[in-house]
């Protein structure tokens, strides 16, 4: 297994049941939201830019149903977010939270709508059919964390159900970009309150936007640890390492209460 064809062993047999649907129509009108939604931010987002893209994410989050729950110490800007992977709505839950450019397999860049959200976010693309282009995205990473910008990275290099046991060790390259640059890095915890936002197996896009539109209240918990500081010369394996042992020790939880998308949280009192 290399960094860039890294796999879980989860499929449709770690998609245990968990949560009460929605009527048919009402799941088909959260799908027409969201193409909705997507089709505004394809317009307003080069205009807004940064503050469009984070309005876009939330847009299609409470458009799907979703209710995100924010825990922690606020990053500062310029830091490395590394978090675990478990669905495709990762990436609209960090773009939600605050301006940040994500690292991503090219493949996303391909996806109807959600792709070019992410290009006009300022996505870095992995070509994980390409090893030798590494060097250069480590190296772009870092010039983006030198000029003060956040990089957001699933270091996992692939999704998985959320069970402990099925996640795949942090690879350690993009740790580097953190060492060149002499940025924190802060490890982020996702987790969601039923197994139906997992994007597993032969999971598409599109089955797995349709199966989280017919549940009828997904929760998700986003949680910060404290950042890891690293000293000059340290070992980026180490470091991802220690970042990942940070990611197991939160146990996300969400609320079960009808409580705001965004109160409470410090997330949110940052621009």
């Amino acid at each position: 297994m290399t960094f860039w064809q890294p796999m879980s062993g989860c499929g449709a047999h770690c998609r245990t049941a968990g949560g009460e649907l929605v009527a048919g129509v009402r799941a088909a009108l959260r799908v027409t939201a969201v193409i909705a939604v997507l089709l505004m931010g394809l317009v307003a987002v080069p205009v807004w830019r940064r503050a469009g893209v984070r309005f876009v994410a939330r847009m299609l989050l409470a458009a799907l149903g979703v209710r995100l729950r924010l825990r922690g110490p606020v990053p500062r800007e310029g830091s490395l977010l590394v978090a675990n992977h478990i669905s495709w709505l990762d990436i609209l839950v960090l773009l939600a939270i605050r301006p940040v450019r994500l690292v991503a397999k090219c493949e996303v860049r391909r996806w109807p709508g959600i792709g070019g959200l992410a290009g006009l976010a300022g996505a870095i693309f992995v070509d994980r059919a390409r090893p030798k282009a590494l060097p250069g995205t480590v190296a772009e990473v870092t010039a983006a964390l030198r000029a003060g910008r956040s990089v957001a990275v699933f270091p996992e290099g692939t999704t998985h159900c959320g069970a402990a046991r099925c996640a795949p060790s942090f690879r350690p390259a993009m740790f580097q970009a953190a060492l060149d640059a002499g940025a924190p890095v802060v490890p982020v915890t996702i987790g969601y309150d039923s197994p139906a936002a997992a994007f597993i197996g032969d999971d598409t896009l599109w089955t797995a936007v349709c199966r989280v539109a017919a549940v009828r209240r997904l929760g998700v918990s986003l949680v910060a640890a404290p950042a890891l500081h690293p000293v000059p010369g340290a070992d980026r394996r180490i470091l991802a390492q220690a970042a990942q042992a940070s990611v197991s020790c939160v146990v996300p939880s969400v609320p079960k209460q009808r409580a705001s998308h965004y109160r409470r949280s410090t997330f949110a009192l940052v621009e």
